[in-house]
């Protein structure tokens, strides 16, 4: 338990830079670059969730490809790609394809072109769901097409993880993640 309560109190005091510095990203170890990275973000684009996607779109490419396939794959590994796509984050749907294609994770590109298709398919059907219920949430997971892409998702990331993409994206190209 001790090991569980200092990793949320360094979560907690972690450092989050208003500024990015070439110097700075180059000193963050790997395991730490994306939060940075993530934190930074929302220093930038602050936390007004009713525009948020208007100031992502204001980012560079890269911060885009990295806030896009980040939100894809917090969605999916906590509730499915029916979850994102019932959240707000399904507002990154088509971002996060060129998101996936620019970090070079050409195969998640291609799984998430498939769940739009899909659920461009499904949306009027879903919408029936939407109501603010846990129940009605859940049971629009029933005989949902976009459950059989999860476990794809979940395959492809035990075999290439896709955080591996961002951070080497974000090695290759700081110039797109430098603040001032």
């Amino acid at each position: 338990m001790d090991d569980m309560l200092k990793f949320f109190e360094d979560f907690q005091n972690r450092t989050i830079y208003k500024k990015l510095t070439p110097e700075i990203l180059k000193d963050i170890p790997n395991d730490q670059l994306e939060q940075t990275i993530y934190d930074n973000i929302y220093e930038i684009i602050g936390y007004d969730y009713e525009n948020e996607f208007q100031n992502v779109q204001k980012l560079t490419k890269g911060q885009q490809a990295f806030v896009s396939t980040w939100l894809v794959e917090v969605e999916v590994n906590n509730g499915g790609f029916n979850q994102f796509y019932f959240n707000s984050s399904g507002q990154y749907a088509y971002m996060a394809v060129d998101g996936f294609e620019t970090v070079g994770a050409l195969k998640f590109a291609e799984l998430m072109k498939e769940a739009n298709k899909i659920y461009a398919s499904i949306k009027s059907d879903l919408e029936k769901f939407d109501d603010s219920t846990l129940e009605s949430f859940s049971e629009s997971y029933k005989e949902n097409p976009l459950n059989n892409l999860d476990d794809q998702f979940y395959d492809q990331d035990k075999a290439e993880p896709l955080w591996k993409f961002r951070v080497k994206y974000i090695r290759e190209n700081i110039d797109q993640f430098i603040t001032k």
